[in-house]
């Protein structure tokens, strides 16, 4: 069946979501389960030894050949070195979309008609032209990129927001992004004033925030028993926080359970607890989505809604916030962390099946009634060209995508263009 595919690289998770044709339209997109035990894939790429990059964490303790929060390292002249080779963050980056898509591929037993990969909306020209050399050279060369803000806002307006301009609250795991969208004369979303961004602010911080606690936590109770623990001990402390954050976005209490060699552990956290750890670094975020609003030369209450995007911002604490300082709705999707996928599969269904331009309004002055007495009878006159002006043409309809075959192009180096493979299970 005939589908097209979105692909959102973030800082931490991938994610793709699928739609296919039905018919005349297009479905709503589904995600792809990338991972046999999960929707999502970590955005970690490992150099094994026979020189293939596999998706995902390795288990090994060996950090010289694993690559992590390269998406955002893609612009940076300085590469990163796997194995002592250097690697541009923008190949690392068109290795894992490649994989994103071969995977697909096979599940669906057919390629896509279209790709469409969601960027940082602070990416300008050079930085996209990187990632679509790179893309080219590993062979796909139908892949249109889209800033995150705009296939953010295309899965909200699939659900049902019809507004013009909206801010979009984008909580990654490592980052944070704040920018604005709006609609355009031909109906789509583009993104608008300058976008701002911490990276020192993310889910992964809420998780170190809690693994504090709970260390502070067991290292008083371990010390009154006299005990010590090693760092190795408390390994699993970060997945498992990371488990107590989601259960917080629903629950007003959980616990942190971890396995001693002394036994089991439990240290209870509460949702007040754990908003009070991070409610300094989530108003930083609200505030910069406000510097960002009124350097555009707005005030809040002129948006339609703030959209967010990202698995923390499911945190009520990130809702509380926001609807304190923005007089508007704050809408999120069930699955947040989604979206950006959504949204991309959704523009690509616009890129085989282009939308209608909406007819453009008749502004030509009307006479008034006195005039249309008083005028004498019409009379033809050559029409002469009016020099002080230039001339408005109506800007021509989407053109449907270009298919090139890829070139065959050297090899760089044995890492560039090595096959990548998943690990199943």
């Amino acid at each position: 069946m005939p589908y097209v595919l979105g692909i959102d690289i973030g800082s931490t998770t991938t994610v793709a979501t699928v739609a296919r044709r039905r018919g005349a339209s297009w479905a709503r997109p589904e995600v792809v389960a990338l991972d046999a035990a999960s929707t999502t894939v970590p955005s970690v790429l490992h150099l094994g030894e026979d020189g293939t990059l596999v998706v995902g964490e390795s288990g090994t303790d060996d950090g010289s050949r694993t690559a992590r929060g390269f998406v955002h390292r893609v612009g940076d002249d300085v590469p990163l070195l796997l194995a002592g080779e250097a690697c541009p963050p923008q190949m690392l980056t068109a290795v894992l979309a490649t994989w994103v898509v071969e995977r697909v591929h096979d599940r669906e037993g057919a390629p896509a008609e279209a790709v469409v990969l969601s960027h940082p909306a602070g990416w300008g020209r050079h930085r996209r032209d990187l990632l679509h050399a790179a893309l080219w050279e590993l062979g796909l060369s139908h892949v249109t990129l889209l800033p995150r803000t705009v296939t953010v806002a295309e899965s909200h307006a699939a659900r049902g927001f019809a507004g013009s301009a909206a801010a979009v609250y984008a909580l990654g795991g490592n980052s944070f992004e704040a920018a604005l969208v709006r609609r355009n004369a031909r109906g789509r979303y583009e993104t608008f004033g300058f976008p701002q961004g911490l990276d020192w602010i993310g889910g992964a911080d809420f998780d170190e925030a809690l693994a504090e606690h709970v260390r502070t936590v067991l290292a008083r109770e371990l010390a009154a028993a006299g005990r010590r623990e090693t760092h190795a001990t408390l390994r699993a402390l970060r997945p498992e926080c990371d488990r107590a954050k989601r259960a917080l976005t629903v629950d007003t209490g959980t616990d942190v359970l971890l396995n001693l060699p002394a036994g089991p552990a439990r240290v209870p956290v509460s949702r007040v607890q754990f908003e009070e750890m991070i409610r300094p670094a989530v108003q930083a975020t609200v505030d910069l989505l406000l510097r960002t609003v009124n350097s555009a030369g707005l005030r809040p209450a002129e948006l339609d809604a703030v959209l967010l995007t990202g698995g923390s911002t499911r945190i009520p604490l990130v809702g509380e916030l926001l609807a304190a300082a923005f007089p508007v709705p704050v809408e999120v999707e069930p699955d947040p962390q989604l979206t950006a996928a959504t949204g991309a599969a959704l523009a690509a269904c616009q890129v085989v099946s282009p939308r209608p331009r909406p007819a453009e309004p008749d502004r030509t002055p009307r006479p008034t009634a006195e005039a249309r007495r008083d005028a004498a009878p019409a009379i033809p006159s050559p029409r002469r060209p009016d020099h002080g002006r230039p001339a408005v043409h109506s800007e021509p309809p989407p053109r449907p995508p270009v298919r090139i075959a890829p070139l065959d192009l050297p090899r760089p180096s044995r890492l560039a263009l090595a096959r990548t493979r998943g690990r199943e299970g």
